[in-house]
């Protein structure tokens, strides 16, 4: 009898401590979130109970005809939630607010917004990657940067980031994840993602920790393949799933399922994770013990989109387990395969029940019994103004990783003489500047090179296209030769404002002077000749294993 009673009590609190619950809640407020659960569901046919599962995609840039065609989809289909796409903010507040007003139950509205709104609006204020936040050593920034994001989702109407990524990425060829990952190490992972987490939950706005079982190790793009993780269980216990038995533990309110081949874990060939039953039902529920919200990878994606027709994949990935089907291409359909599987008893009511009641609870915790509209006056200057430059530069100064000064060259001296190249293709034109403005600095081009005195300091910026986090890393020969060269005959101060894999295949033997900025755009620059010149403190640590030479924690303390 004993053991009974422990096995309930432990699975009682697994229950509330993965489901999301606002903090300090009572026990009559808890009460009362679960009679307006019960009295909603009660009130839905099986039809408008349907409708929850599904998310569909809202973009502002397509014309008018998907407006209404999303609009037509609010209203007789009633779905659960919109994830917001590119790119009018105020449009998309206006067209929240209609919504929300035609749905019978208040909609999840999401956004991927791993650094932010900019991700989708372009006029909104960018927020570091998750690699520079993974060289940052106090997790209070990224917890600051999180709650920070959670404001901006609150001031467009959405209650769901689509966020963190806790793929631990040890390939560097990674074509999709790199950049939006905190790094190669699993606890870093673990610390990064739990204060990004509960910098939104902490402010009622959900977390959805991504791409279960993990995304870390592919060299495909699932947006247009299906890319296979071969790995045994021993390693997927050890790196892919490791996040995932930490946060569930952190009350984490989503995790989201991705299109991956996992043979280790689907023995069915060539079925994606999103779809199947034994690595979402019996692994992230039944073994793992998840009791939240679990939502599909973009139902578009090629991994899936390309092998299964709409509504056929939705009624799938909600068999194999999914509470939610996100970005659905065939809801109508969708819908009326999954009644049609309850009606034969391949699915049981209990089941529809227990997604339906899910969604509905955490969008009474998320405050969607009672929605107010948003007003789009001022949007743009409220997502984008003073308190975000300040934040993000911050940020940007605490990553900022010294991985050598062998001739103790920092800080700059800004009397002496410092010559200046930049190379690779991104502008570069802000860091100049500053140079500029703070040192004796002479901009060179690589021509000129060679009419520099014997043992000039010279900093070198390898300014790498930031434009998205996909673009390539490497150094062109071209530049790796012009940096060989140079710290041959003089004290060369190396700045990477790109990606740290960009060493993997760099000699730095010979270099003085090793700094990582890990993006290139006006804030990375600024906070980096803070740096040089002793303004500000150098903390950052290399997140990623780069090769034999840079490994994982490298990196000095400068103090200013």
């Amino acid at each position: 009898m004993k053991r009974l009673i422990l096995a309930v009590t432990i699975f009682s609190s697994i229950f509330y401590k993965a489901q999301y619950t606002p903090k300090n809640i009572s026990e009559e407020q808890t009460k009362i979130a679960k009679e307006w659960v019960d009295k909603t569901y009660n009130e839905l046919s099986e039809d408008q109970k349907l409708g929850q599962l599904f998310i569909v995609a809202l973009y502002t840039n397509k014309g008018i005809d998907h407006i209404n065609e999303i609009r037509n989809l609010v209203s007789k289909e009633q779905i659960g939630g919109l994830i917001l796409m590119q790119d009018d903010a105020a449009m998309e507040v206006n067209l929240v607010n209609e919504f929300q007003t035609r749905s019978k139950v208040p909609m999840m509205i999401g956004m991927d917004a791993e650094w932010g709104i900019f991700q989708r609006i372009a006029k909104a204020y960018k927020f570091p990657w998750a690699i520079t936040l993974g060289a940052i050593q106090d997790e209070k920034l990224v917890y600051e940067m999180a709650t920070k994001i959670a404001a901006d989702c609150k001031r467009m109407g959405i209650n769901w980031d689509f966020a963190p990524v806790v793929d631990v990425n040890t390939n560097p060829n990674n074509p999709i994840i790199g950049n939006r990952s905190f790094g190669s190490d699993v606890q870093n992972v673990i610390s990064k993602a739990n204060a990004y987490s509960q910098g939104l939950q902490d402010n009622n706005i959900l977390a959805a920790i991504k791409h279960f079982p993990g995304h870390g190790d592919t060299s495909a793009d699932s947006h247009y393949d299906l890319p296979l993780v071969d790995h045994d269980i021993k390693r997927l216990n050890d790196i892919e799933l490791a996040p995932y038995r930490a946060l569930i533990k952190e009350g984490i309110g989503g995790v989201m399922v991705a299109h991956l081949y996992v043979p280790t874990l689907e023995k069915e060939q060539n079925i994606p994770a999103s779809i199947s039953k034994s690595i979402i039902t019996d692994l992230l529920k039944n073994q793992l013990g998840y009791k939240g919200l679990i939502i599909t990878d973009a139902l578009n994606m090629g991994a899936v989109a390309d092998s299964y027709q709409p509504g056929q994949l939705d009624a799938l990935a909600f068999k194999a387990g999914n509470d939610i089907m996100l970005f659905s291409q065939g809801v109508k359909e969708g819908k009326r395969l999954i009644a049609e599987s309850i009606k034969k008893g391949d699915i049981s009511n209990e089941r529809l029940e227990e997604s339906v009641k899910k969604i509905l609870l955490t969008k009474y915790y998320l405050g969607l019994n009672k929605y107010d509209n948003k007003n789009p006056n001022n949007i743009l200057e409220d997502i984008n103004n003073a308190s975000h430059q300040q934040l993000v530069q911050k940020l940007y100064e605490n990553a900022l990783t010294l991985l050598k000064d062998d001739k103790a060259l920092l800080p700059l001296n800004a009397q002496e003489k410092i010559y200046y190249l930049g190379l690779e293709e991104a502008p570069y034109q802000t860091f100049q500047n500053l140079l500029k403005n703070n040192l004796n600095i002479e901009i060179i081009s690589s021509k000129e090179l060679s009419k520099l005195p014997k043992n000039s300091k010279l900093i070198i910026g390898v300014h790498k296209d930031n434009s998205t986090a996909y673009k390539p890393y490497k150094i062109s020969e071209t530049s790796k030769k012009i940096i060989a060269e140079a710290s041959k005959k003089h004290q060369v101060i190396l700045n990477i404002f790109g990606s740290p894999y960009a060493l993997r295949d760099l000699d730095t033997d010979n270099i003085s002077t090793l700094l990582v900025s890990y993006e290139n755009n006006d804030d990375s620059q600024k906070a980096t000749v803070n740096g040089l010149t002793g303004k500000t403190k150098i903390s950052g640590k290399l997140p990623v294993l780069v090769n034999d030479t840079w490994q994982f924690g490298a990196g000095k303390t400068l103090d200013k």
